[in-house]
Order: C-alpha cells, then structure tokens, then sequence
C-alpha cells in the first residue's frame, strides 16, 4: 500500500512528520479520510481529533482551529493549536471547563467578554470530548 507524507504543524511545535497509511481530518464540513494520491483539497479545520494511522498504530491528536491541506507531496495540517491526546489531562480539562462556566455566568451582557467566555467553553468542551 502507497505512504501518504503527512505533517502537523502547530504555533509551538512540529507534532507529526512521517509517511502514513491514512489520517482521518475533522474539517468545518465534517470528518474526512486522507490515504495516498488524494485529490488535492484545503479546508479549515473544526475543533477535534486528527487520527493518523499507520498500521496496527494509531495516534490521536487534538486540533483547534488551523487549515489542512493535501497537495500531490501529501497532506499538511497547520493547526492553532494541537495536543496530542495522551498528554491531555482530564481532571485539568474540567477544572478550566468549570471556570469557564464562571466567567460565562459573570459575564452580563452579551459583550465580547461574554462572547469570548462562550468560545473558551465550547472549545474546553470539545477538548473534554477528546479523551
């Protein structure tokens, strides 16, 4: 079976570069697979897991925000911000959730504090949802 080259790219780190059997992508209009020889695409990413396979192995990475591309050279995904999984810490995860509920009843009107309070809660979310 043909290797697709797959790299993941976030602001602090280089998380990803190895030839893979396929990566499965939560794009803004839902989930794709990737395998070598895709047809060339970019999308912007939604909040959620990247899983790449290669193998018996998988590994699972959190994104938030950022653009995948794949190109004839493979598929590279430049993220906001990524995690890999097993390094997110659950109990954390709620104590930040729990906060962030706080600031969203702190906050009065629907001002950019608030709006922003309701994002951080809906991305903490979807980080929770990734363990």
């Amino acid at each position: 079976m043909a290797k697709l080259h797959f790299e993941l790219v976030a602001p602090e780190r280089l998380l990803a570069s190895d030839d893979v059997d396929q990566v499965d992508v939560p794009g803004v209009e839902g989930v794709f697979g990737v395998l070598a020889n895709h047809a060339p695409l970019m999308t912007v990413l939604a909040p959620g897991v990247v899983r790449v396979k290669n193998g018996a192995d998988e590994t699972r990475i959190f994104v938030r925000g950022g653009f995948a591309e794949v190109t004839p050279l493979g598929l590279t995904i430049l993220a906001e911000e990524a995690v890999p999984v097993k390094e997110l810490d659950r109990a954390q995860i709620e104590k930040r959730i729990k906060n962030a509920e706080q600031d969203l009843a702190d906050a009065d009107s629907p001002d950019e504090r608030k709006v922003r309070a309701e994002r951080e809660l809906r991305e903490l979310r979807d980080l929770a949802a990734a363990l």
